[in-house]
């Protein structure tokens, strides 16, 4: 598997944790229940890190081998 092809699976999970997200969001704005809000409030904050270092990663993924293409400090050694 070449590094495009895996940005395109990164991609695929950025997505799949977006739409967790937005029906978190969902169920947050229907809810009155405080202590239910609060849980919801934390996982979608844990979804939301994970979905932008998973879409970071597809980033750098899809053009490593790009001339002039600064990476991530982030994600270097």
């Amino acid at each position: 598997m070449t590094l495009r092809e895996m940005s395109v699976e990164y991609r695929a999970q950025a997505q799949a944790l977006r739409g967790r997200m937005q029906e978190l969001e969902k169920a947050w704005k229907q809810t009155e229940d405080p202590a239910e809000r609060a849980n919801l409030e934390g996982r979608i904050w844990t979804l939301e890190v994970l979905w932008r270092e998973t879409r970071d990663q597809a980033v750098l993924l899809e053009r490593y081998y790009e001339r002039g293409y600064h990476r991530n400090e982030k994600y270097t050694l």
